[in-house]
């Protein structure tokens, strides 16, 4: 048995699979705790209030994800949902409490109650990752492997038989027949992202070249408040929560023009307002100002201190007193609700083959997620995919359930598009190497917060070009005598081009907005595309 990757689903999984009294290998390209969970600052949204129900969380769920949530996860989700936060809050997670010891909880965007639990203020990634890897550590029947990088997916007759992985010290295969993968996400496809160095889509890439189906692969989350200068450091939407504003460069609130829940509509209404607006400011950022807090708390500066310790450092970091001043904020990739095609139970469309977390397509995030529905969905569905990988036998069904369309709930009998892989051309010159910046530039003017078919046709052109460069550059012989690091990267690099060139594909196919897709030559959803619709490649 085999997980891939460190974040909260991949240590969720490992701590399943050994529940079970069966051993697990768990493998990460970094270091454990370096991971999308390490960064993850709001918290993680559950109904275990006396004014809440999982119901509740379901609907505003459903809402936000805009017609494509699979209802029946979105069910798990939060009903299991209450069961994880309480069990691991139980088994020691530093959640925040009051004096009294009751977890303290904040309000985030499109949410109707006040749900999302954190820890450490505005730390919450960084305290679970830490928590829950120690408890991984002290496990004796999870063995860790560090700085191993994925390669591929091995398969024998159409059935996992192990993954190939490179490491400082050479290649090597590891055997298996089940692989969950826990990748986490692709942020590093786009230039302004809040995802860390290591979220370059390695687990989704590598299904994709083993002809596994994907879903939704359209549809990328950019947060509407990241910093505009610096890392783009996320400033999390318990901000707003607590009550900071969005202003244009002149002063002016604009969102209440836009919606009526303003500053805390769902995230894709606030990013592309955002973006709209920093295009009528010839790009320069908005404000986000939290001087509104101070009706509730006079000394502002210690209280963003003790609420916010994370960000505040930061900002102070660059300059900027906060609790004196807006500080300039802009959208920025943050995260993708599109990922491997599971069933609930994470099994994808290859025999042997699990997925959970950012890299799963699990039918819970429709087309845009509802704030701090992440962590929870590593928690249920990374547990959920150990379980299953341990007890499946040989009549497991590898065909995850058809799509449904959440409004009627039927399935919307949508089959796979099966894409062709770019073969090279003549013309295209190799001296131009497909860098970090050819990716990020595709990406971000054609697969971005706004969208037409134009841009993304030139983005599927030069994302193809690449990828077929990467593609023949990928022999065995490749890259003997390169360092690891640099070896890696060019993987990397070849990975995002093969998800950023399926994504562009389906963005293309969409000739609508909706959620955090939008068109700006399709500005309206329509009935027809009220389903997802899966992707994969011939097997490479």
């Amino acid at each position: 048995m085999v997980v891939i990757g460190a974040g909260v689903a991949g240590l969720s999984a490992a701590l399943a699979v050994a529940s079970t009294g069966h051993d697990v290998t768990l493998v990460t390209k970094a270091e454990l705790v370096e991971s999308n969970t390490y960064h993850a600052q709001g918290g993680i949204a559950a109904a275990i209030f006396a004014d809440d129900a999982p119901k509740l969380h379901a609907q505003d769920t459903m809402a936000a994800g805009h017609g494509l949530c699979e209802p029946k996860a979105v069910e798990i989700l939060t009903r299991e949902g209450v069961d994880r936060v309480r069990e691991f809050a139980a088994a020691g997670v530093r959640f925040d409490r009051d004096a009294e010891g009751h977890m303290l909880r904040g309000l985030e965007a499109a949410h109707c109650r006040a749900r999302v639990v954190h820890a450490g203020g505005d730390a919450t990634g960084r305290v679970l990752e830490l928590d829950v890897a120690a408890m991984v550590r002290t496990n004796p029947r999870i063995h860790i492997i560090e700085h191993a990088f994925l390669e591929d997916l091995v398969l024998r007759d159409g059935v996992i038989a192990g993954v190939r992985l490179l490491t400082k010290s050479g290649g090597d295969v590891l055997p298996a027949t089940r692989v969950i993968l826990a990748t986490g996400g692709a942020g590093r496809m786009y230039p302004y992202t809040t995802n860390p160095q290591v979220a370059t889509a390695d687990g989704l890439a590598a299904a994709l070249r083993a002809g596994a189906e994907t879903a939704d692969l359209e549809f990328y989350q950019f947060h509407p408040t990241a910093m505009a200068v610096g890392e783009h450091f996320l400033v999390s939407e318990a901000v707003r929560g607590e009550g900071a504003i969005l202003l244009d460069e002149h002063g002016e609130r604009y969102m209440t023009r836009i919606d009526p829940r303003a500053e805390l509509a769902p995230r894709d209404v606030v990013a592309r307002e955002n973006f709209r607006v920093m295009q009528r400011q010839n790009g320069r950022p908005v404000m986000l100002d939290v001087s509104p807090m101070a009706r509730e708390h006079p000394d502002l500066a210690a209280f963003l201190a003790h609420r916010f310790p994370t960000i505040d450092a930061y900002t102070r970091s660059l300059g900027f007193d906060w609790s004196r001043e807006p500080i300039p904020v802009a959208p920025a990739a943050h995260y993708y609700m599109g990922g491997i095609r599971t069933d609930l139970n994470g099994r994808a469309s290859i025999p042997g083959l699990y997925a959970a977390g950012e890299c799963a397509r699990t039918g819970v995030m429709g087309s845009n997620r509802l704030a701090s529905n992440s962590l929870l969905e590593g928690l249920v569905f990374g547990r959920r995919a150990g379980l299953a990988a341990v007890a499946d036998g040989r009549d497991a069904i590898w065909h995850p359930v058809p799509f449904a369309n959440s409004a009627t709930g039927k399935p919307s009998g949508e089959q796979p598009v099966t894409l062709a892989v770019p073969a090279t051309d003549d013309r295209t010159d190799p001296s131009d190497a497909w860098d970090r910046g050819h990716i990020e530039a595709a990406m971000w003017h054609g697969v971005g917060v706004l969208r037409d078919a134009d841009g993304l046709r030139t983005a599927v052109r030069r994302l193809g070009e690449g990828l077929a460069l990467a593609n023949a550059d990928a022999g065995p012989d490749h890259d003997v005598d390169s360092s690891y690091d640099e070896q890696t990267h060019r993987l990397e690099n070849r990975n995002m081009l093969t998800v950023g060139y399926v994504a562009a594909n389906a963005a293309l196919a969409r000739t609508e907005s909706r959620g955090a897709h939008s068109r700006t030559d399709c500005p309206e959803p329509r009935d027809e595309w009220a389903h997802s619709v899966a992707y994969r490649m011939p097997l490479q």
